[in-house]
């Protein structure tokens, strides 16, 4: 319930920018549970004390969001020595609180052309972090009503954007390279919960996969997608391993892990990833 308060909080001082901001990360994990196509199972969600924000730069956000913030109670904490910094808007003062990061697509290489770093955006009075593969978090996002109702108590209900539910999934699989180790198994778990969550609307995930996210994807970069879905349950590892231990409700097993994962994303890329196996499996011989 304070998770719920702290994103009333924030919610209601982003309202009038809320038609451009695409709730991301954990926090979209949850709310996933609110949409229509879910079926809600009996363990509790992820926690996590980050909100992730997601905009694209494209569409300037007019006014000043970081004075909204700072209205609401939530001070800026600077990380880093990119210019400018990497910002953390935080809820309270306590090491574990809650707090929310902006996040934008990143376009083109890693430096700019002085050789800085390409890290980081500032526009309407935040700092939003550069991130690569993030534009498909913004590709037909889902809305989910929020209000007192769900838990959320916000003066009146709000509309809030989150990903779909297959985009949250191809693009943990495109940024699973890039994590480290406890990252990568919380990543797991989260497409595995995922997977569950939407395990009786597959075929509506497969819809949304063959009409409005591969088709907003480079070839190349689908491909990776499936490919990397396809040998990281292909047999239970060490990370899968380590995934089934995070919870603190439950204690899957980690061959039901790889197992539902497995036959799920199947499901989802169907013939996708029976091209993808051939010049996989041809390039192992």
């Amino acid at each position: 319930m304070e998770d719920l308060a702290a994103l009333a909080r924030l919610v209601e001082a982003l309202r009038p920018w809320l038609g451009q901001l695409v709730l991301a990360g954990g926090w979209a994990h949850r709310l996933h549970r609110f949409h229509p196509l879910a079926s809600a199972p009996g363990y509790l969600p992820l926690r996590t004390r980050d909100a992730d924000i997601a905009f694209s730069p494209d569409l300037p956000l007019a006014g000043d969001v970081g004075a909204a913030l700072e209205a609401a109670g939530f001070t800026e904490e600077l990380l880093g020595d990119q210019v400018p910094p990497v910002t953390h808007y935080r809820l309270g003062d306590e090491d574990g609180g809650f707090y929310a990061e902006f996040l934008v697509p990143l376009h083109g290489g890693e430096l700019k052309r002085n050789g800085a770093r390409n890290a980081t955006l500032a526009m309407a009075g935040i700092t939003a972090q550069k991130l690569r593969y993030l534009d498909l978090l913004l590709s037909s996002p889902w809305t989910v009503t929020l209000g007192p109702e769900l838990g959320v108590p916000l003066e009146r209900p709000a509309d809030v954007l989150v990903p779909n539910a297959v985009s949250f999934l191809v693009q943990k699989l495109l940024i699973h390279g890039q994590r480290n180790g406890r990252k990568k198994a919380h990543d797991v778990l989260y497409v595995h919960d995922t997977l569950e969550l939407f395990g009786n609307s597959l075929d509506e995930l497969r819809a949304v996969w063959q009409s409005q996210v591969r088709p907003t994807m480079n070839a190349r970069v689908a491909g990776r997608a499936v490919r990397t879905g396809r040998t990281l349950f292909q047999e239970v590892s060490d990370t899968i391993r380590e995934a089934a231990l995070i919870p603190q409700d439950r204690r899957p097993r980690p061959e039901n892990i790889r197992g539902l994962c497995h036959q799920a994303l199947e499901a989802i890329f169907g013939q996708d990833n029976q091209r993808s196996a051939r010049p996989a499996s041809s390039t192992t011989r």
